[in-house]
């Protein structure tokens, strides 16, 4: 006979506690997963976002850009030709403009029987009127809203924006301006390779900051049969450089690195940045005494509104995040990033040219070491003057260039079409589009105007090779006249 069994206690071994203790921590695990999955799906893309306000398509109509603008800024984006302006002070006049008769016009303009056009009342300026407008204009170093704004003071930004004729583009980096925190501080100096008197309105209407205007005076509008414009006896871009020997044409004796000889529509950019530079450093009163920042922007680009703010928090913070720094940069060419993850860091690296050429700021410490290296930017056979800059750094300066570069982009590039990219449609609203949803969304989330910075570990770049130039700068005359530029230094 079996006795009966009697449950005993088992020791306390800590087994159930361990477990209890698993279940917590997995449970601690998935809801941090969840969080961390949360934060990712709110990520700003910048082609294409994941967040609720942006699953919709991005309506990029004309109404629907300027709904995103303040009101009182709507003046730079409406377009307004010389003809339109002359058409309304006439109407404000009384006189009929589409229907005047002969001998009835304005001051004497249709004296032949007929209707007079708007394209009969308004004459673009010729070469020659070109030439002594630009002289003036350089001669006079006008600075716009002075008297508003204060003199400039040493701690203040310039910001140098490089113009050709993209003046769609122009209008909508001056609004982005416009809204930014301490712009009335800055000097804003527009620099021009084409005098166009509609780009001239737009800018000297500009009432939020000083403004000043410089024009390259080398261009090829203004030497359009002549060096360093197309000059009729040029050799031919593809000509052998023994049949352009037999031929005798400019430059035979040197063509570029592949065997090709210049081309002016590609030289004047590299031309025009080296001038600007010079100029605004050494040449124009207000700014050769100046030791502050200078940012260079180009036409096609559009600024976040703390863009100011960021950068003199990262100036604040070169001495201890990155003493080697002689050169920040607020935009780069990723197509996604998110503002969760990178508002308010920062990176260190070296200065590579086709990453941190774009919004990018030093002083005249740094400026002086590459002036210095001129020969090297002017000889250098790469038409492209940040490939040029970036070969300077390897090639001669003591201390590299080195870049502070914000994760979180400040500055965005918005062309669509340029001197390197020509497509089908080279409408701006569907980037423009993009960049203010994403401004506005960043905004909104508090994910602007951060507290402080955070330096991240960068992931390892291969050291940069040193290479050969692209081409296209192999002509001895646009060696000469570069050089010109430089000032002798003292």
């Amino acid at each position: 006979m079996r006795g009966r069994r009697i449950p005993l206690a088992l020791p306390n071994t800590g087994t159930l506690h361990r477990k209890r203790n698993t279940y917590y921590l997995r449970g601690i695990i998935v809801i941090t997963l969840v969080i961390f999955l949360f934060l990712q799906l709110h990520a700003f893309n910048f082609p294409e976002s994941r967040d609720p306000l942006l699953t919709e398509p991005t309506n990029d109509s004309v109404d629907a850009i300027l709904s995103m603008v303040p009101s009182v800024l709507h003046k730079f984006l409406q377009p307004k030709t010389r003809n339109q302006t002359l058409a309304a002070s006439l109407h404000q006049n009384g006189t009929l403009i589409n229907g005047m008769l002969a001998g009835g016009g304005v001051g004497g303009v249709g004296g032949g029987g007929g209707l007079v056009s708007f394209v009969d009342l308004y004459h673009p300026p010729n070469i020659s009127e070109i030439k002594r407008q630009i002289a003036k204009y350089n001669d006079m170093q006008l600075v716009l809203n002075e008297y508003t704004f204060g003199p400039l003071q040493n701690d203040s930004v310039i910001i140098v924006i490089q113009v050709h004729t993209r003046i769609i583009y122009l209008r909508h980096l001056i609004v982005s301006l416009a809204q930014a925190r301490d712009i009335s501080r800055v000097l804003l100096i527009f620099s021009h390779d084409f005098y166009d008197e509609d780009i001239n309105d737009l800018v000297q209407s500009i009432d939020f900051c000083k403004v000043m205007q410089i024009f390259y005076p080398y261009s090829i509008q203004t030497h359009p049969n002549e060096f360093p414009g197309v000059d009729p006896d040029d050799c031919p871009r593809d000509i052998k450089k023994d049949q352009a020997i037999i031929r005798k044409c400019n430059n035979a004796l040197y063509p570029d690195l592949y065997g090709h000889y210049r081309e002016a529509k590609f030289t004047q950019t590299k031309h025009h940045w080296w001038w600007k530079a010079n100029r605004v450093f050494d040449q124009l009163e207000v700014t050769k005494y100046h030791t502050g920042l200078v940012l260079f922007l180009e036409e096609d680009h559009y600024v976040a509104e703390d863009f100011l703010y960021l950068l003199e928090m990262m100036q604040r913070r070169t001495a201890d995040l990155c003493p080697q720094c002689n050169i920040l940069s607020l935009g780069t060419y990723l197509k996604t990033f998110n503002y969760y993850t990178y508002n308010s860091k920062v990176e260190v690296m070296p200065w590579i040219s086709s990453k941190h050429n774009m919004g990018f700021a030093f002083n005249r410490t740094t400026w002086t070491s590459i002036r210095k290296c001129g020969k090297h930017f002017c000889s250098y056979d790469d038409y492209n003057w940040d490939w040029s800059l970036q070969h300077v750094s390897q090639q001669c300066l003591q201390r590299k260039l080195h870049a502070m570069i914000v994760k979180g982009p400040r500055v965005f590039h918005i062309g669509e079409c340029g001197v390197h990219h020509k497509k089908k449609n080279c409408e701006s609203n569907q980037v423009i589009s993009k960049v203010q949803q994403v401004l506005r969304i960043a905004r909104k989330s508090g994910q602007i105007f951060p507290k402080s910075l955070t330096l991240t570990v960068a992931s390892l770049i291969k050291k940069t090779k040193l290479r050969k130039g692209n081409g296209g700068w192999g002509d001895h005359r646009d060696h000469d006249l570069c050089m010109n530029m430089t000032l002798p230094i003292r």
